[in-house]
């Protein structure tokens, strides 16, 4: 898709391949997940996240992330 930048210069806008949807492209598939057991940083309750936990960072259950992302 041709446009036009702020200077009046044309280029073409390629996408990045993020969000490419119903395009036909090659989906990624990075198999299962190894869950990790962790303990929520707000509630303190135990919870299992989708990455391994970096000591010294904060991990939030799902409940307390959606309350974090909300705000």
């Amino acid at each position: 898709m041709r446009e036009q930048d702020g200077n009046g210069r044309d280029f073409e806008r390629r996408s990045s391949g993020f969000g490419n949807r119903g395009n036909g492209g090659p989906r990624r598939s990075f198999g299962p997940k190894d869950w990790h057991k962790a303990v929520c940083s707000e509630c303190k309750k135990e919870c299992e996240v989708p990455f391994k936990p970096t000591e010294g960072k904060p991990v939030y259950c799902k409940e307390c992330f959606s309350k974090r992302r909300d705000r």
